[in-house]
């Protein structure tokens, strides 16, 4: 049962059974590369720091430094202000410490109202 028809104009093939192989695709000189790009990705992904929630609130404050226009998107850039991104991450910020009160160690909670505190300090003198 190779092929199966389903309503109008739907039909369902299940290669396992099918009268004739699959080709085979012949390798390309651009998938081969993505392979080798792929190998690269995953030696990089692995020097990445371990996902916790401290990493996670210091990478949030990060993206909310990023848009106080800190530093640049790339090397040699212009560095740029947005600040209703930078409200956006702060808000992000205080709805997390809103939702984990109680759940957190006290390490992890001097973190979030520290950075929370700094963070809203300086969108209002950005801001002024």
């Amino acid at each position: 049962m190779a092929e199966e028809t389903k309503g109008e104009g739907f039909v369902i093939k299940d290669r396992r059974f099918a009268d004739e192989p699959e080709k085979k695709e012949e390798p390309s000189p651009v998938k081969e590369k993505l392979r080798e790009t792929a190998g690269a990705g995953e030696a990089l992904r692995e020097e990445y720091p371990p996902i916790n929630f401290t990493n996670f609130v210091v990478s949030l404050s990060t993206s909310a430094l990023f848009h106080f226009g800190d530093f640049p998107e790339f090397e040699g850039g212009k560095a740029e202000k947005n600040l209703p991104a930078a409200k956006q991450t702060i808000d992000i910020l205080d709805m997390l410490h809103e939702k984990t009160k109680g759940n957190l160690d006290e390490n992890e909670t001097g973190l979030i109202e520290g950075v929370l505190y700094e963070l809203k300090m300086r969108y209002v003198k950005e801001k002024g």
